[in-house]
């Protein structure tokens, strides 16, 4: 009930009887309007359960879908295989829609769904993305079990599943294949197991008028911010949600050395020299947090090169990994020793870096607030001590503000470090997270004229945000001399805008996911961009007619790989890499008849291909049409999810009854690990950014204080309810002024 004071039994003078009764009349249809605005918005008193509620249509709360998730992941070599397998239990006792938004690896090739009800399994088809939601909408109508699975980003999915029955448990199984990463002679599989909240820039209010005739400037820089915008729960308030068993196994093919991870406690169970079974110690774990695996190889048997190659129909399919020498490159015969001060190979005598313009980047803006911000604080100290007095440098943090510490690099002398510290030391998380203009500054390079020194751009990042194709574009339009690496700090960073970001900047990137990693990654970071040991990198083919991804490489630094993939006629030939050690001319061949057979290599080269397009569209060397044609062709021969492309399962049995109403909900999602919550929503409840439901999935309603399900807030206030308070409180007034002068 809502409490209606005016309407209460009052004992008045005998003046003033008609003035309540006049106010009773007026008062009646505000209040009662007020409570259903209330009703309508889901604003009452709930079971107290504990649970997420949901408000079906003209019904009582009842309890959201649970969820459950299993990861299975093979290591085979370069390449990993994982199932997962999602467990939607619905508790409630009405048919239920329920939509998740879920993490993979931003570089994994989607390419098959499974909808097991009962004991059917249907199995999904690749369709470009309107079909499939259009296919998914009829059965949802219908009565008839359906999943769609949904590229939000590449590293960003949706799950939808309709019509499931009450106490019904439906699983859905997805597949992918994802390459893993070497650096610094460490093998690494991560694999994200929640979607960070995101700041959202605002679209500008007014465009100005030279964007008005068709340019995009003026135009929303996220437009489909209500789809990577699910609802989270606060972790002082609600225990954690969607479970997570996992387990990996390894076949190195090489002989290893340490296994671990850094994220999570792990068991280890030795099945081989080669190979280990690992699963997590302390069984099923809260999705609050990325896993992280790393391995190295058994000292003496470290690999340098791997050739690795698939055939699928006519088509063979290559990945080369190489990794740099270890000693010195001799350099070619007739050739001049490398002058002082230059960037010399590993090893080499006398080895000197040559000095360096760096402008370090740090983000400090609300969903930095607590581990993080005290990860990049440290990370970035331990950054400064190692400057040289020859090094140039300047800081720029950032939130919805920005700050430069100097307007351009300053000498690495005791007086500007210790300013730098100062600066650094007395930074505190707060507000929105406005990376585009910070990024451009950064880049801005004041003398690009200048040789003999090496510019870096060191980010570090928590990357929540969602306007990833901003920052790209600014990227690849002023890159310039600059190598842009990226730090990812906290538990669930965000690994596309990461790893792309650093592609197109011609660096690498690195995540820092917990305090205790700060001193060892920072120091191999940083201890490899000291020493860039191939420049100007490029790779060249024999045979002609081969398509090979990426077309752009890398600078080579120590203990850093180059992956290329490639689709070839045949195998044969060499590949060459070429460069500069130290300004000296260097190059490596390598015979692809050493390639050794691996597994999903196709699919790796087909996603690397559709990331290349991408690109293409965003840096506008491809129209958005002819790009957009690409990525659509190649999704559908190698069945892969794009932005253009889903997966949809669908049965051909209407199950729900007609005329029972389906309710449908956004499943929550847990607060990453170390995130403060409050620091979060309280700055970016006042981001200009009005929130988008998508269709058929309404917002839960409000739970007990103690386990309160909370969208993400935006700008948007409560105006019909301030309205409404409004109008009562002037009714209010002018009753009590006409009280009083009939009382006279």
């Amino acid at each position: 009930m809502i409490p209606m004071p005016a309407l209460r039994a009052a004992r008045a003078p005998a003046g003033a009887r008609p003035s309540a009764s006049i106010l009773r009349r007026a008062l009646t249809p505000l209040v009662l309007g007020l409570a259903a605005w209330l009703s309508a918005h889901g604003v009452k008193a709930a079971p107290g359960s504990g649970a997420l509620l949901l408000r079906p249509p003209d019904a009582a709360p009842v309890e959201a879908p649970q969820l459950a998730t299993d990861v299975a992941v093979e290591v085979s070599g370069p390449t990993a295989r994982a199932v997962v397998t999602q467990a939607f239990r619905n508790t409630t006792g009405e048919w239920v829609e329920g939509t998740y938004v879920y993490p993979l690896p931003e570089d994994a090739a989607v390419d098959s769904m499974k909808l097991v009800v009962g004991e059917r399994v249907i199995v999904a088809d690749i369709r470009e993305r309107a079909a499939a939601r259009r296919d998914y909408e009829a059965a949802r109508r219908s009565g008839r079990a359906a999943a769609l699975t949904e590229q939000e980003r590449p590293n960003v999915f949706t799950n939808s599943v309709a019509n499931v029955a009450p106490g019904e448990t439906v699983l859905v199984q997805i597949t992918y294949q994802q390459p893993v990463r070497l650096s610094g002679g460490t093998h690494a599989l991560r694999v994200p197991l929640v979607v960070a909240p995101r700041y959202n820039p605002a679209p500008p209010l007014v465009a100005p008028a030279a964007e008005a005739a068709g340019s995009e400037a003026g135009a929303d820089p996220v437009p489909d911010r209500a789809r990577i915008t699910p609802p989270v729960l606060d972790p002082a308030a609600h225990a954690p949600v969607n479970p997570v068993s996992l387990g990996v196994s390894l076949r190195a093919g090489f002989p290893l050395g340490t296994v671990r991870s850094g994220t999570h406690a792990v068991r280890t169970e030795e099945t081989g020299p080669e190979s280990r079974r690992i699963t997590l110690d302390a069984g099923p774990v809260p999705a609050d947090r990325d896993f992280e695996l790393t391995w190295t190889a058994a000292p003496r048997h470290a690999p340098t090169i791997g050739l690795f190659r698939e055939r699928v129909g006519a088509d063979e399919y290559m990945l080369a990994v190489l990794t740099p020498p270890d000693g010195a490159v001799p350099p070619p015969d007739g050739a001049v020793p490398p002058p002082d001060g230059a960037v010399l190979p590993p090893g080499a005598p006398a080895a000197q870096r040559l000095p360096r313009d760096v402008v370090f980047v740090i983000d400090n803006s609300g969903s930095m607030a607590g581990a993080s911000m005290r990860q990049a604080k440290a990370s970035l100290l331990l950054a400064l001590d190692r400057l040289t007095p020859a090094d140039r440098f300047t800081v720029i943090r950032f939130d919805n503000t920005m700050e430069q510490l100097f307007p351009e690099p300053v000498p690495a002398d005791a007086a500007h470090l210790d300013e730098a510290r100062r600066f650094v030391a007395g930074l505190e998380a707060r507000g929105g997270t406005e990376m585009l203009a910070p990024l451009k500054a950064a880049l801005a390079d004041p003398h690009p004229e200048e040789t003999g020194r090496v510019r870096q751009v060191i980010f570090l990042t928590d990357g929540a945000i969602g306007n990833e194709e901003q920052i790209f574009s600014a990227i690849a339009a002023g890159r310039g001399r600059s190598r842009l690496f990226m730090v990812g700090i906290g538990s669930a960073p965000n690994g596309h805008l990461l790893r792309h970001a650093a592609e197109l900047g011609r660096g690498s990137d690195t995540v820092i996911g917990a305090i205790d990693q700060v001193a060892e990654r920072t120091r191999a970071l940083f201890a490899k961009l000291e020493s860039p040991v191939v420049t100007d990198l490029s790779a060249r083919f024999s045979e002609p007619g081969i398509d090979a991804t990426p077309d752009l490489l890398p600078d080579l630094y120590r203990g850093e790989p180059v992956v290329i993939a490639a689709k070839l006629g045949r195998v044969a030939g060499t590949l060459t890499l070429r460069g500069h050690v130290g300004g000296q001319p260097w190059e490596q061949a390598v015979d692809l008849a050493a390639a050794v057979p691996g597994a999903g290599i196709g699919k790796v080269w087909a996603r690397a291909r559709i990331g290349a397009a991408e690109t293409a569209r965003l840096t506008g060397r491809l129209p958005a049409a002819t790009a957009d044609a690409a990525i659509l062709s190649l999704a559908l021969e190698h069945g892969l999810m794009t932005r253009l492309t889903s997966l949809v399962a669908v049965d051909a049995t209407p199950r729900r009854p007609a005329g029972v109403a389906l309710t449908a909900a956004d499943l929550p999602l847990n607060l990453p690990a170390g995130w403060d919550f409050a620091a979060v929503f309280g700055e970016r409840g006042s981001a200009p950014a009005p929130r988008e439901r998508r269709a058929a999935a309404p917002v839960p309603t409000a739970a007990p204080a103690a386990s309160r399900g909370i969208d993400l807030p935006q700008t948007a206030s409560p105006a019909p309810l301030h309205l409404w308070l409004g109008l009562s409180l002037l009714a209010l007034g002018l009753l009590a002024l006409r009280g009083r002068r009939l009382t006279r």
